[in-house]
């Protein structure tokens, strides 16, 4: 194989004079940058040691990615169709949407404030004048044979998502990193085709046809498959904020392709592939990471990356091609002449006479309304609450989970890292098992308040109190006092009470006690034990150990 530079191309000359003088024959492996020195003299073959030089760099894979974001609308794009998932085929229609002659495109307002407010949340420069226009190819769902587009000024431009990740054996410590925006641009979605291979035909379903879309172009910044899940998790979790993209990938309302290619760093880019239609975040990193690996392993071998669209299978693992892309597609980009200018302004101020500011797109007005972001809300736990930092990824992620976790803490008298637990660890981990929503939970934020005070109070322990939980998640009718009453659950307090059963342990384990009377203070720990069994775990361990200790001394 051919050297890459020409430092190495250089060496290689040299070498090859060499040889001739010493007539020796040299292998050089371009990768290892290894070198192999056979002398040959009479009918003996000395294999010379290996000579290391400095090694190539690790090539690296980069990562872009281009996504798909369903606006959440009640009516598409350009026409007044309704918008609604699992719709009857080709119910949801207009005579715009199926391209039918005289038919001219009406721009949604609550589309063109979407794409606004998203990106006044990515920092982006919002462009106070766009241009639509008409990107042409032909498929059977996109009926006018072209798509509305936005490829000449984008609504958006120059933003910046920030993002986190989670490195370290244990998983827990936070790297913060960016990618930046390239630009945020309105657009229409296709149709979908449904092919049915048993009777060779393609049906066509237009219900898709037409709604509105937000194509966000992030730039190749990115360097493996869990950064890129991480920033999309992100990305998904601000458009839910929002309210502009339910961001529902299983059913189609974010569609992602990841543009991937590897090369070593100091040298230009390589040449990329693209990754299709990605619908979850985890098969988005397994097939990033897959396809950088085949790219790495296709260049070793001496092969060539091609530039191709490709495809990832979930069942396999693996990416496989559709179609390559080597030859230049024209799509005959044009303007849009049945739609003007898209003007948005600064201020109401800023709105010309003549316009009513009302149906004005104000980029003052929408500010207001952006909400507290997600960055910002894991921020505010941390310093409010004194909770971990990966505790409050977690209460942001799960939809409801924050607020349900901060009423609790409202009506509780217990320390808000104590509440953690019980609403990571054991609501959770109940809604997980059950794949259930927060809001689905069975016990609310009141009644696992009433149960922490409880334990707060002393007046069960937290492991009778766990079993009063399992209780309330199988009766949510009944009340948290209502159970611990019902099987005798409450602490025992008395102090004669605990000292008869402390005695009685004492009096049937004498081998234990003569072993903690010669030191062995942790074989206490067993007694400790015996007693919380004989009890239920109605009992205080510091209360028991102390009473142990002196009956032991």
């Amino acid at each position: 194989m051919a050297a890459s530079s020409s430092g190495y191309s250089r060496m290689f000359c040299k070498l090859r004079k060499y040889a001739n003088k010493s007539q020796s024959l040299y292998h050089i492996d371009t990768f290892n940058f290894v070198i192999r020195t056979i002398w040959i003299s009479g009918s003996k073959t000395q294999l010379q040691p290996k000579v290391h030089a400095k090694s190539l760099p690790q090539m690296v894979g980069v990562v872009g990615l281009e996504i798909h974001a369903q606006i959440q609308s009640t009516s598409k794009l350009f026409s007044g169709s309704h918008v609604r998932f699992l719709a009857p085929p080709n119910s949801l229609v207009s005579h715009f949407d199926a391209s039918l002659p005289g038919t001219l495109p009406v721009l949604n307002r609550r589309c063109v404030e979407a794409a606004v407010l998203t990106g006044l949340a990515l920092n982006c420069t919002i462009n106070k004048k766009s241009l639509f226009d008409r990107k042409h190819y032909f498929y059977a769902d996109m009926p006018a044979g072209y798509q509305i587009t936005q490829q000449r000024v984008p609504i958006a431009v120059d933003g910046i998502l920030v993002y986190s990740h989670f490195e370290g054996r244990k998983r827990n410590q936070v790297v913060t990193k960016s990618v930046k925006i390239k630009q945020i641009q309105l657009e229409q979605d296709s149709g979908k085709s449904l092919h049915d291979d048993e009777r060779s035909q393609t049906l066509i379903d237009l219900n898709r046809a037409g709604v509105g879309l937000m194509e966000l172009v992030m730039e190749p910044e990115m360097c493996c498959g869990e950064e890129a899940a991480a920033a999309v998790r992100e990305l998904q979790l601000i458009l839910q904020a929002l309210g502009t993209c339910q961001a529902n990938m299983a059913e189609g309302q974010l569609r992602v392709d990841a543009n991937v290619s590897v090369h070593r760093p100091g040298e230009p880019l390589g040449v990329r592939t693209e990754v299709k239609n990605i619908n979850s975040v985890r098969h988005l990193a397994k097939a990033i990471d897959y396809e950088i690996q085949r790219q790495m392993e296709v260049l070793q071998s001496g092969g060539t990356v091609l530039n191709e669209t490709r495809a990832f299978d979930s069942k396999s693992g693996n990416t496989i091609p559709m179609r390559d892309k080597e030859g230049l597609q024209d799509y005959r980009f044009m303007p849009e002449p049945n739609l003007p200018p898209l003007f948005v302004y600064e201020s109401e101020a800023s709105v010309p006479g003549g316009v009513d500011p009302a149906q004005a797109v104000v980029i003052d007005r929408l500010s207001t309304q952006l909400p507290e972001l997600p960055s910002v809300k894991r921020t505010r736990l941390v310093e409010t609450h004194g909770i971990l930092q990966e505790h409050s990824f977690t209460l942001v992620s799960e939809d409801g989970l924050m607020d349900y976790f901060e009423s609790v803490v409202q009506m509780t008298k217990a320390e808000p890292r104590k509440v953690i637990g019980w609403v990571i660890k054991e609501l959770m981990g109940n809604l997980n098992s059950q794949s259930l929503k927060v809001s689905q939970s069975p016990i609310s934020p009141c009644a696992l308040a009433e149960l922490i005070n409880l334990v707060e109070s002393g007046q069960i322990s937290s492991s009778t109190a766990k079993q009063v939980f399992q209780e309330m998640w199988k009766a949510p009718e009944k009340k948290v006092g209502q159970i611990v009453k019902e099987q005798d659950l409450w602490m025992i307090n008395d102090k004669e009470e605990l000292q008869k059963i402390c005695q009685r342990v004492v009096d049937s384990h004498p081998e234990e006690v003569q072993i903690i009377r010669r030191g062995n203070k942790k074989v206490l720990n067993k007694l400790m034990g015996e007693v919380q069994r004989e009890t239920k775990g109605r009992t205080d361990p510091v209360k028991v150990r102390a009473i142990l200790e002196k009956m032991v001394s």
